[in-house]
């Protein structure tokens, strides 16, 4: 959350990159990372701005009915209150005329996590006299970091679900050999239950998903609709979680039910070196000081793929942020399929790398692990990855 501390570290980013300012913008929760930034919780029915200059207090337009929002905006910094659209638009236009200032914009929608600022808003903001640039930069540098305490949480949690994880797909194997085969949402709620004795909490899932439902990356298990893990079976085990008040840890783990076929461990293998093709990268690139990208990390992940022949199975980006606020978070994506993401995997970031390929009607596999860039390294979570399929 943007705070007086804060402040003196954002500004001389601001400057860095030659901005007058970053012009915040939020409605209805359009905006999640201005809300994050503004330490707004609920529901914000009526539009609000605020404008962090590079130099000077940061100034909030609120709307005179709903001041509940701004409840942790610092009392010294100027709060305006606006209630109709003529007053709000000349707001507006005294705090960004002549200036150049970064929004929640993505040009060409090519990083659609950043892209949060509506149309109409640009034209407003850009009528008012101001030159806008995409704030993804500053997103990474102030919204998607980790401070050392959220690290070590995330690291702890790591090593919880890495374990529930492998107990699972042991589980299954002991309960398929003791002939009262358990169903996906059975082991579902294992893990829950789980998560909870290790005092960790997640918002949805996980994902136990055998062969031909390990096919779709966002399997839902269900006891409306109970399928048996058994003999034969890959499994496919996907958990999230995160302490209180933690960074989540995100890892997927895969099982046979009996000897794997050549084909399920030649997709494995596929998916273990194109998960492996990317550590490697940005290990040696960050380890060397040179700049990366997270696009360039999916690049090296899909060519593994595509020489091993499952190029057009493997439907999605390699990762995905991990931010304070959100598994799926706003910094820097794992991704040059869905999203055009050249942002820069500064210290500080973290992410998935999570290959899959999908084979519809037969089975899926995926293997992820977490990855957190540091000033001179790359550090994976959890410590020991998995190398071969668990056959249970």
């Amino acid at each position: 959350m943007l705070t007086p501390e804060l402040l003196p570290r954002l500004q001389s980013l601001l400057a860095d990159a030659d901005l007058d300012g970053w012009l915040l913008y939020d409605f209805r929760g359009t905006n999640a990372i201005a809300a994050g930034l503004l330490g707004f919780g609920g529901l914000c029915s009526r539009r609000v701005f605020a404008f962090i200059p590079r130099s000077g207090l940061p100034i909030g337009i609120q709307h005179a009915i709903e001041p509940g929002p701004w409840a942790k905006w610092p009392k010294e910094w100027p709060l305006r209150v606006y209630s109709g659209w003529r007053a709000l638009e000349a707001e507006v236009a005294t705090l960004v005329n002549g200036k150049r200032v970064a929004m929640e914009y993505s040009p060409g929608d090519a990083i659609p996590y950043l892209d949060r600022i509506p149309a109409g808003v640009l034209e407003l903001v850009r009528a008012s006299g101001a030159t806008v640039v995409s704030s993804g930069e500053l997103v990474s540098q102030i919204y998607a970091t980790w401070t050392p305490a959220q690290l070590a949480s995330h690291q702890r949690a790591a090593q919880h679900i890495a374990q529930i994880a492998r107990e699972t797909i042991n589980h299954a194997g002991a309960m398929v050999a003791a002939g009262t085969p358990a169903a996906e949402h059975e082991l579902q709620q294992r893990i829950l239950d789980a998560f909870a004795r290790a005092g960790l909490e997640t918002d949805h899932g996980p994902d136990v998903a055998a062969s031909e439902n390990a096919a779709n990356p966002h399997y839902v298990p269900s006891a409306k609709r109970p399928r048996l893990v058994q003999r034969g079976d890959v499994l496919l085990v996907d958990l999230w979680a995160k302490e209180p008040n933690g960074i989540y840890a995100d890892q997927t783990w895969m099982g046979s039910l009996g000897t794997p076929s050549d084909k399920v461990v030649a997709v494995w293998e596929a998916v273990r070196d194109a998960r492996d093709a990317a550590l490697t990268l940005l290990r040696d690139r960050i380890a060397a000081g040179d700049v990366v990208r997270g696009g360039e990390a999916d690049d090296a992940a899909r060519a593994v793929i595509e020489a091993r022949g499952f190029g057009q199975h493997f439907w999605h980006r390699t990762g995905h942020s991990i931010d304070a606020r959100e598994l799926h978070g706003s910094g820097p994506q794992i991704d040059n399929l869905e999203s055009r993401d050249d942002r820069v995997l500064i210290p500080g970031v973290g992410f998935s790398i999570e290959p899959g390929v999908y084979l519809v009607g037969e089975f899926g596999v995926r293997s992820e692990v977490n990855a957190y860039v540091g000033e001179d390294a790359l550090l994976v979570t959890p410590d020991v990855v998995q190398r071969d399929l668990f056959v249970v």
